[in-house]
């Protein structure tokens, strides 16, 4: 298992370094400059010129990139271009609130997927599993904004249940915290719970049809002995890779999730940059993404090999 897991390991190191260099050209490539953005519509030439001296922002694109990826080797990600605060504090404030909520939309879509998923193939062309359809086809035909505006409206509004926006840190006030999240947590878990359903229920089908599956049921297990160690078990590889592929798709979406709810995570702090041009900014939260859906993906090769340990070999 060590040996499979240092192979996965270096396998992704080629592929971020190519993911830095996107970053790192992409930023680059965004309309506006800079200083003038720091400086006002008022400022004189000399003003800007001077500006970009003393942030760098004159060098050649190429000396600016070997600079950036020393400053990585070293965990620093420099300084913010707006208020000279560093990128690193920055990513300790809001980091954990954006992973904290994307941990709590997982738990949400698999509490969805897994029992929906399962029934739905359990118990094909019935009412559950056109119910079941039902759900999942609305759950990806609602766009995150919406839905969240329309929970609001419901539970915010409506029923005066749940408050429509703020946060609080778990530390803090855990109930509260955990209260201040479920709705976006909701918001950005019911399309990962259409998504993850529905390949349940297509590879679940497709296992019960198997050899092995009639044979356990001939030698007469019962059936929830069959279902959950034989079928659940062999159906979780193409979930597996849906669910870590789920994480990129929820850090993204949380960038228009915490505006809708004010909650001060990463999606605030990447649009904030964006609109102040802050380059470093921008090029930390993108880049600490992407590893976050590295990581993803590396801890689904493992699951992989835990889930069939012939993977291993491959």
């Amino acid at each position: 298992m060590l040996q499979f897991a240092l192979r996965r390991l270096l396998s992704v190191v080629p592929t971020l370094l190519i993911v830095m260099t996107f970053v790192f050209g992409m930023v680059r490539l965004l309309p506006g400059d800079p200083a003038r953005v720091l400086l006002g519509q008022n400022a004189t030439p000399q003003a800007i010129t001077e500006l970009n001296h003393a942030l760098g922002l004159d060098q050649p694109v190429w000396r600016q990139y070997l600079s950036w990826l020393g400053q990585l080797a070293r965990f620093d990600f420099g300084h913010s271009l707006k208020d000279n605060t560093a990128i690193g504090s920055l990513i300790a404030d809001t980091l954990p609130t954006t992973m904290e909520l994307a941990a709590l939309s997982l738990v949400i879509a698999v509490c969805i997927a897994l029992p929906t998923g399962l029934l739905s193939a359990l118990h094909p062309g019935s009412w559950i599993d056109r119910a079941a359809t039902l759900l999942a086809l609305s759950g990806l035909s609602l766009p995150n904004f919406f839905l969240g505006i329309m929970l609001i409206y419901l539970f915010s509004i409506k029923l005066a249940w749940i408050p429509a926006s703020g946060y609080v840190g778990f530390m803090q006030d855990p109930l509260r915290n955990l209260l201040l999240l479920i709705l976006p947590a909701l918001t950005l878990g019911v399309q990962s719970a259409a998504i993850l359903m529905r390949y349940l229920r297509s590879t679940t089908l497709e296992t019960l049809n198997q050899d092995y599956v009639r044979t356990a049921r001939a030698k007469g297990l019962r059936g929830q002995v069959v279902v959950f160690k034989h079928v659940l078990r062999n159906s979780l590889i193409p979930v597996l890779t849906s669910l870590g592929l789920q994480l990129g798709g929820l850090l993204g979406g949380a960038v228009i999730v915490e505006q809708i709810f004010s909650v001060p995570g990463f999606g605030r702090l990447l649009i904030d940059a964006v609109f102040s041009r802050d380059l470093p900014v921008i090029q930390a939260v993108v880049l600490l993404s992407s590893v976050a859906v590295f990581i993803a993906s590396f801890l689904v090769d493992l699951a992989y090999g835990t889930v069939d340990p012939r993977i291993r070999y491959n």
